[in-house]
């Protein structure tokens, strides 16, 4: 009796599993080498005569790699600020928690928010970006799948040896907010934008900054409640960042706010954001009767004024040059808020 025979793969599937599994790797690689550009480029853009022209570009080339290390800056500066709030001492130890929770807060938590956005967002990104790795087929689902997965889970266990129940939650609720924001039936990105900046913010900003007091067991009420207006500030960055989707999500039916409020409405309710929640911050530090830091933070924010008047003339095309312009010297606010929670004690 003839033995039966196996199938046995082609030398064109062969072929085409190890093309698909070179372009991966390689998407990969080039993702951990902009990382660690970008950590240079954006060191460069925090000093005050940078040239910002410069700067934007560069980083904006960052975002174009799997999962956006360009965006990483914002947690891991919230969770910094967080941790000066809650009383750092700069020893080994503390110094070590705090690299960790940086870590915790950009390449897993807000990666993880990066690789879901970029799998799910393939459709609006076949007209906004077409040169994007999941839009060009570079990755795979089974790729986005662990790494996504992967991240999650090296996420929860960093958390857990940062040794607070705090960051543990706020470790889970930035998770939440991440697949709230791209992943159906929720897809709160494509539903409402108001919800989705929203989620953005608080992931980004809130949930950071707690965590990161709450690394040194020090979350005040002055931390929680600077956070959360620091957050709604950062709503109005998240609404800038829409402008440059416009195009797809109109297209796509997405409920941005540009597309929800038109680009005039979204520029006023993006500047709204960020400047009536920066006064109230300022007011909550001078409440608090630390007239210093209030004036430092005062003399920040007037700063970003200017650029704002440049952006209301070309709103879509000068948004990213706003935000590599104007975030330095809001970050900074936070910074200084932060040292008043420390300094004050409240």
């Amino acid at each position: 009796m003839k033995p039966q025979e196996v199938s046995q793969p082609s030398t064109l599937e062969n072929s085409a599993r190890a093309t698909v599994e070179n372009s991966a790797r390689s998407t990969l690689e080039d993702s951990a080498r902009a990382t660690v550009e970008t950590v240079g480029n954006f060191g460069a853009m925090m000093l005050p005569f940078a040239d910002r022209n410069a700067g934007a570009a560069k980083i904006n080339s960052s975002l174009r790699t799997f999962a956006k290390p360009g965006t990483w800056f914002a947690p891991m500066w919230a969770l910094l600020v967080g941790a000066v709030a809650g009383g750092a001492h700069w020893d080994f130890p503390s110094v070590g928690k705090i690299l960790l929770g940086m870590f915790l807060a950009g390449p897993l938590l807000c990666a993880f928010s990066q690789v879901l956005n970029d799998w799910f967002d393939r459709d609006v990104d076949r007209i906004n970006e077409p040169d994007r790795p999941t839009v060009l087929g570079k990755l795979g689902p089974i790729t986005v799948f662990w790494t996504a997965n992967c991240l999650a889970g090296a996420a929860m266990i960093v958390a857990t040896l940062l040794g607070s129940t705090r960051v543990l939650s706020m470790t889970f609720l930035g998770l939440a907010l991440a697949y709230m924001y791209s992943v159906p039936p929720f897809r709160l990105k494509a539903r409402n934008g108001w919800l989705a900046n929203a989620a953005c913010a608080f992931a980004y900003e809130g949930c950071a900054w707690i965590a990161g007091a709450a690394i040194f067991h020090n979350v005040t009420y002055g931390t929680v409640i600077l956070a959360t207006l620091y957050s709604l500030g950062s709503h109005g960055l998240m609404t800038l960042n829409d402008f440059k989707s416009y195009k797809g999500d109109k297209q796509l039916g997405f409920q941005s706010l540009p597309v929800m409020l038109g680009l005039d409405g979204a520029l006023m309710t993006a500047f709204i954001f960020i400047d009536v929640f920066q006064g109230l911050a300022i007011a909550y530090v001078v409440l608090n009767r630390m007239f210093l830091a209030a004036a430092v933070m005062a003399v920040l924010f007037v700063i970003q004024l200017p650029m704002q008047r440049k952006l209301a003339t070309d709103p879509a095309g000068l948004a990213p040059w706003y935000c590599a312009s104007a975030i330095p010297p809001f970050v900074w606010g936070m910074l200084v808020s932060a040292l008043a929670i420390r300094s004050g004690g409240f």
